[in-house]
C-alpha cells in the first residue's frame, strides 16, 4: 500500500472512530458542583485527572476520557465563576461601607468576604 493511500485509510477510519466515542458520552453530565467547596475539589481532583491523561499518548480512548472529564471541569468552573460574582459583590460592600465609615457592614461583610473566599484561597 502507498503512503498516500495508508494515510488516508487511517484517516478515514479516525473520521469514524472518533464520533463514535463523542456521540457515546454526548449524554455524560459530569459530577456536579452545588457548592464551592465542592467545585474546589473537583477542580482539584479533575485537573490532576487531565494532567495525567495528557502525560500519556492521546489514543481514542483517552480522547474520550479527557471528554467526560471535562463536563466535570466545566460545572466546577462555572459555580467557581458564580461564587466570584458574589465575591466581589461582597468587597465592594465592604469597599463602600469603608467610604462611609460603616464600621457595622465593614465588619459584617467583611467577615463574610473573608470567610467566603477563603474557601478558594487559604
Amino acid at each position: 500500500m502507498t503512503n498516500l493511500r495508508h494515510f488516508t485509510a487511517v484517516a478515514a477510519s479516525l473520521l469514524v472512530a472518533v464520533p463514535a466515542f463523542a456521540s457515546n458520552t454526548d449524554h455524560f453530565k459530569g459530577e456536579p458542583s452545588h457548592t464551592l467547596e465542592q467545585a474546589v475539589t473537583n477542580f482539584s481532583q479533575y485537573n490532576k485527572k487531565l494532567e495525567k491523561v495528557l502525560a500519556g499518548d492521546l489514543t481514542p480512548e483517552a480522547m474520550n476520557e479527557v471528554h467526560q472529564l471535562t463536563y466535570t471541569l466545566e460545572n466546577a468552573l462555572q459555580k467557581l465563576d458564580d461564587e466570584i460574582d458574589e465575591l466581589e459583590e461582597t468587597l465592594e460592600k465592604v469597599h463602600k461601607a469603608s467610604e462611609r465609615a460603616d464600621t457595622d457592614t465593614v465588619r459584617n461583610a467583611g467577615k463574610q468576604y473573608l470567610t467566603n473566599s477563603r474557601k478558594i484561597v487559604k
